[in-house]
C-alpha cells in the first residue's frame, strides 16, 4: 500500500458518497497537491483489483467507487443523483431469481431508483 493509494482509500471512507474519480482527486489534492489525476486512476485501480473498493456503473454517469465490501445493493436518486447503500443478503436475493438450471450465481449487482428522503420530502413539499 502506497501512500497515493493510502490517501485515496482515505478519501473513499470519509464521505462514503460514492464519488467518481475527479471528485476523488480533488478531495486529495487538498492535503497533497502533487497528485495527479493519473495517480488517483492508477490507485483506484488498484484498490478495485485488491477488492478493497467496487467499481459503481451508474447508468451514463462516470464511475463512482464504494468502499463498502459487505453484502449490499444500491439506490440512485433520480433527482439530485445521490448514491446510497442498503444492506442486502445477496444469497437470499440469489436464491429468490429464477436463474435457469445450469447457471451458476457468482455476484449479484442490483441498483434501484427513486428518491432519496431529502428529495421526496421537497417534492412532497410543492404539492
Amino acid at each position: 500500500m502506497t501512500s497515493q493509494r493510502e490517501r485515496v482509500y482515505g478519501v473513499l471512507l470519509q464521505e462514503r458518497d460514492h464519488p467518481t474519480a475527479e471528485q476523488i482527486f480533488f478531495r486529495a489534492k487538498k492535503d497533497n497537491p502533487e497528485i495527479s489525476m493519473a495517480t488517483v486512476y492508477n490507485c483506484l485501480d488498484a484498490l478495485v483489483q485488491c477488492r478493497l473498493v467496487k467499481e459503481v456503473n451508474v447508468d451514463r454517469q462516470a464511475m463512482r467507487y464504494c468502499p463498502n465490501m459487505e453484502e449490499h445493493c444500491h439506490f440512485h436518486c433520480d433527482t439530485c443523483g445521490g448514491v446510497f447503500d442498503i444492506a442486502i443478503k445477496e444469497a437470499q436475493l440469489a436464491s429468490q431469481v429464477a436463474v435457469p438450471q445450469g447457471f451458476q450465481v457468482t455476484r449479484v449487482d442490483m441498483s434501484i431508483h427513486g428518491l432519496c428522503p431529502e428529495c421526496r420530502t421537497k417534492e412532497e413539499g410543492k404539492r
